[in-house]
């Protein structure tokens, strides 16, 4: 089984995943370019994935429940809310992210390429 890591290890990775064991956070937003980068296959739908915390030891196992590929100025406000994260529009998303993808050394633009993917809890560990 593949793995699924929200985020960067710490606060957040320990944040994103409770949202997603409270039933909150649905979805997630990843660069298409890390994909190429780590030659990793895209997710598909009915695919089941470990979320893992920072320890690499599983909290619960999702099922991928979608798979859009897009453009980060072409997310939608749907999307984006599914991501539990609190935003209050999808300006307040679009800035948020656009924050850590830039503290992470990867500066997005509008047409930068995401991989959007909506996934359900199956079972918690």
């Amino acid at each position: 089984m593949r793995a699924l890591e929200l985020g960067t290890p710490g606060g957040l990775r320990e944040e994103l995943n409770s949202l997603v064991l409270a039933g909150r956070k649905t979805a997630t937003t990843g660069l298409l370019a890390e994909y190429v980068e780590e030659t990793e296959g895209l997710e598909f739908v009915g695919e089941r994935l470990a979320l893992l915390d920072d320890d690499g030891r599983a909290v619960a196992t999702v099922e991928i429940t979608g798979v859009d590929l897009t453009s980060f100025a072409e997310v939608t406000w749907e999307h984006a809310a599914a991501e539990g994260e609190g935003d209050a529009s999808l300006e307040d998303w679009r800035a948020g992210h656009r924050r850590f993808w830039e503290r992470e050394g990867t500066p997005v633009r509008d047409g930068t390429a995401l991989v959007c993917l909506t996934f359900r809890v199956v079972q918690a560990a």
